[in-house]
C-alpha cells in the first residue's frame, strides 16, 4: 500500500514521500524509544520492529506497553520509566545496556497546572527535564544518535528561566507546553553542539510530528479538547505518518546533527518528512546555554563525559 507510493526526487535532503518501506534494514541495531505505549511512540516502536531493530519500550504505562510489544514480537521489550520522577529515570538508566539510538519520543501536552513526583511543573519536567536527565545518564551507552521530539507548539513558547515551573507567575497551559517544546528544541541543538566539541561520533536530531490525531490530543483536559478532536479528523494525519519524522530523523543514513526533521506540507501540519526550520528563539545560543546549566542543577545530572577536549597543539 504506502510502500508504493512514488519518491521522486530529493526535498532538503530528503526523499521525497519517504516512508517506512524507505528505511534502511535496522537489524543488529538497538533502539530506546520513550513514551512507547501508545500513539507515535507505539507507532514508532512498531515500525523499528518490522524492520529488524531491537527495541526497548520505555513506558509509564507498562500494561499498554506490553500489548505493544506483542505486536511487535520477540525483539520487543518493555521497560518501566516515569519521566515525570527523577528516581525513575535514574532506576531506568541504572539498568540500560549499551544501545544505538535513544528516541526521547513521550510527551503530555496543555495539562492543568501539575507538579511532577520531584515538585517541576508537569510539562516542562516532563517533556524538558526527563529527557535531559535520561540523556544525560545515558549518553555514554549511546552509539549513533538521540532524537528529541518538538511541537510546531514551539512557536508560542518563551523560556522563564527565573521561572520555569510556575511558582511565581500566573500558569496557562499552552504557554507553558510551548515552553516545553522550545526547551526540547534548545536542548537538541545544544546537545549537537557538546557532541560536537566532545568530538563525538553521536549526533543529536530534532523531530516534530505536524498535527497528528494520537491519545495526546484527547487527553489536554481544557476547552481545545473539542478543537482538537475537531480539527484532527479534517487536518491532522494518523500515528503512523506523524511518526515518520522521527523514524527519519533516527534511521536515514544522511541525517545530519543539529538537523529538525517535521512534515512537508502545508505549515508543517502534516505530509512526508523533510528537512524544517525552527524559530530564532531556538537557535539562542545564551538561553541555550543558561537552560542547560539550570537543567543540570534542578535534575542533578551533569554531561561530565562531553567536556570539551583540549585543543590540539
Amino acid at each position: 500500500m504506502l510502500s508504493t507510493l512514488s519518491r521522486p526526487g530529493n526535498v532538503g535532503g530528503v526523499t521525497a514521500k519517504w516512508t517506512t518501506a524507505d528505511m534502511p534494514d535496522q537489524t543488529g541495531r538497538r533502539f530506546v524509544v520513550t513514551g512507547a505505549n501508545s500513539g507515535l511512540g507505539a507507532a514508532a516502536a512498531r515500525a523499528l520492529g518490522d524492520a529488524g531493530a531491537e527495541v526497548i519500550l520505555a513506558c509509564r504505562n507498562t500494561e499498554k506497553g506490553e500489548a505493544v510489544a506483542r505486536e511487535i514480537g520477540s525483539n520487543a521489550t518493555v521497560r518501566e520509566l516515569d519521566l515525570a520522577d527523577l528516581a525513575s529515570v535514574r532506576r531506568f538508566a541504572d539498568t540500560t545496556e549499551p544501545f544505538d539510538v535513544l528516541i526521547n519520543n513521550a510527551g503530555v501536552m496543555a495539562l492543568p497546572k501539575k507538579r511532577t513526583a520531584d515538585g517541576f511543573e508537569m510539562q516542562f519536567g516532563t517533556n524538558h527535564l526527563g529527557h535531559f536527565a535520561l540523556t544525560g545518564l545515558l549518553i555514554d551507552r549511546i552509539s549513533s544518535r538521540v532524537v528529541t521530539l518538538s511541537s510546531i507548539a514551539h512557536t508560542m513558547g518563551a523560556i522563564s528561566l527565573d521561572d520555569p515551573n510556575y511558582e511565581h507567575r500566573r500558569y496557562s497551559r499552552w504557554p507553558a507546553y510551548g515552553q516545553s517544546k522550545l526547551a526540547n528544541l534548545l536542548f537538541a541543538y545544544k546537545l549537537q553542539r557538546r557532541l560536537a566539541e566532545a568530538r563525538s561520533s553521536v549526533i543529536s536530531v530534532a523531530a516534530h510530528p505536524g498535527i497528528s490525531a494520537t491519545n495526546l490530543t484527547t487527553h489536554t483536559e481544557s476547552i481545545q479538547d473539542f478543537v482538537l478532536t475537531f480539527g484532527a479528523k479534517f487536518v491532522a494525519q494518523n500515528a503512523y505518518f506523524g511518526a515518520l519524522p522521527e523514524l527519519y530523523a533516527a534511521t536515514a543514513p544522511d541525517v545530519e546533527g543539529g538537523s529538525y526533521i517535521g512534515p512537508s506540507g502545508f505549515r508543517e501540519m502534516r505530509g512526508y518528512p523533510t528537512v524544517v526550520s525552527s524559530n530564532r528563539a531556538s537557535r539562542d545560543l545564551k538561553v541555550a546555554t543558561e537552560l542547560w546549566n539550570l537543567s543540570e542543577k534542578l535534575t542533578g545530572v551533569s554531561y561530565t563525559s562531553l567536556r570539551r577536549d583540549p585543543p590540539i597543539a
